[in-house]
């Protein structure tokens, strides 16, 4: 179905390398607000660069893919050190070719990550790439996203990805 995800988890943080090669993905396709960030925010969440510096290590390139201009975008991809496509159209497919073409992947080896059901996980199923969707950080306080929030309800994952907690409980123990 075109507003259901592949996976969901909590946070971006939950992907694992090891996750990602269960599912053979080299490479992410990454939403910024409320999936990197709080709407808005030039600083990444508590994290977030820890986990781009381990995806990093294990071979997973990293590209965002956000609907917003290059005024936001630009200095957040700076600060992490990953390339990056603005202006991305999401839910269509624009954004998600030209960041293929940044990371030079195919779709069999990239996934898309989002917390927003009407641009996130539609625009990875148009594409025909899978989707993690992430729950967002927090709930944006303008009508147009509290509307949009209501109306994702219906087609929100009901089930956090089962092998989570178990990853989660291994990489504490480390």
């Amino acid at each position: 179905m075109l507003f259901r995800a592949k996976i969901a988890l909590r946070s971006v943080c939950d992907i694992t390398p090891e996750l990602l090669k269960k599912m053979s993905v080299r490479g992410l396709l990454l939403d910024i607000d409320n999936t990197l960030t709080t709407h808005d925010n030039p600083i990444p969440a508590e994290g977030v660069e820890q986990w781009v510096t381990r995806m990093r290590s294990a071979g997973i390139s990293l590209c965002l893919v956000s609907n917003n201009h290059p005024p936001r975008v630009a200095p957040f991809a700076a600060r992490l050190g990953v390339d990056f496509v603005c202006d991305g159209k999401k839910p269509l497919s624009k954004g998600y070719r030209e960041a293929l073409r940044k990371i030079g992947l195919s779709r069999k080896e990239t996934a898309a990550v989002g917390d927003q059901i009407f641009t996130d996980v539609l625009g990875a199923n148009l594409f025909r790439v899978p989707c993690i969707f992430v729950f967002p950080m927090e709930m944006e306080g303008t009508w147009f996203f509290r509307l949009k929030r209501k109306l994702e309800i219906p087609f929100l994952p009901r089930k956090i990805y089962e092998d989570q907690a178990a990853e989660t409980a291994l990489e504490r123990k480390r």
